[in-house]
């Protein structure tokens, strides 16, 4: 699985319900929420 930080937990954690965006640049991007807060968490060039 996918791996990303959360800022409000302040580690690495694993993405849940991974979906992959494009950002307004063009570049590819990883969005999910964090299985422990359930916050939303972001990893650029997924």
């Amino acid at each position: 699985m996918a791996m990303a930080y959360c800022v409000k937990d302040k580690m690495k954690v694993e993405v849940q319900n991974p979906q992959q965006i494009t950002m307004k640049n063009g570049k590819k991007a990883l969005q999910g929420t964090c299985p422990k807060c359930g916050t939303k968490v972001f990893k650029i060039g997924g």
